[in-house]
């Protein structure tokens, strides 16, 4: 089997609530107040954070775009954005996953919607040539989840037919996309809640 993994919030830690929590203890007090703020940061990943997400916009313009839009100071929006980083920190669960998927002889290809500094970032930190076969970035390409046309550059770039992809997302919309565009695709919530997945489909083996 093919199967073609999101990276945040699947294989890299990316929960944007908490995150800001963190980042930004003056202005968020818990997880509750960082759903609010990461509504309005983030956008649902659409508008200014979805534009950076495809390469349409540099990280300075988003910066400057979003403190004009909430009234942020620029300064404390460029810190959250230069944080990013260091929230993209590997899930060990997936990363044995994928270890466990590759061991057992499937091809393994990922599909992220990502800003290029932080596909840049991500290629020199991890080791992503050595779990992966290829993959896209949305911000290389212009062109992001849940877009049909994402789907079928990824197809073209993998070499592989549709229906013999099995997608792994967090995001439901991205998840019906897939499934649209005739992919195998599998709601990602916990790595323990994707092993069992698999192992139903018969893709890896039970514990002995």
């Amino acid at each position: 089997m093919n199967i073609v993994f999101d990276f945040g919030g699947v294989l890299f830690r990316w929960h944007p609530p908490s995150f800001l929590a963190r980042v930004w203890p003056h202005r968020v007090a818990d997880e509750a107040a960082g759903q609010q703020a990461a509504a309005q940061f983030f956008q649902a990943y659409s508008g200014d954070w979805g534009a950076f997400d495809q390469g349409l916009a540099d990280a300075p313009t988003t910066a400057r775009r979003i403190a004009e839009r909430t009234g942020w100071p620029l300064a404390e929006v460029e810190q959250v954005m230069a944080e990013v980083p260091d929230e993209l920190a590997p899930i060990a669960g997936t990363v044995a996953l994928i270890e466990a998927l590759k061991a057992a002889g499937h091809r393994l290809f990922y599909l992220s919607n990502m800003p290029e500094p932080y596909a840049d970032h991500l290629e020199r930190s991890h080791p992503l040539q050595h779990w992966f076969e290829s993959g896209v970035f949305s911000g290389r390409v212009k062109l992001s989840k849940p877009s049909a046309a994402v789907f079928e550059l990824a197809l073209a770039r993998f070499g592989v037919p549709a229906g013999e992809c099995l997608f792994l997302d967090d995001h439901p919309a991205n998840v019906d996309a897939a499934r649209r565009q005739g992919w195998q695709a599998l709601l990602f919530t916990t790595p323990e809640q994707a092993w069992a997945q698999l192992r139903e489909r018969g893709l890896l083996a039970a514990p002995a």
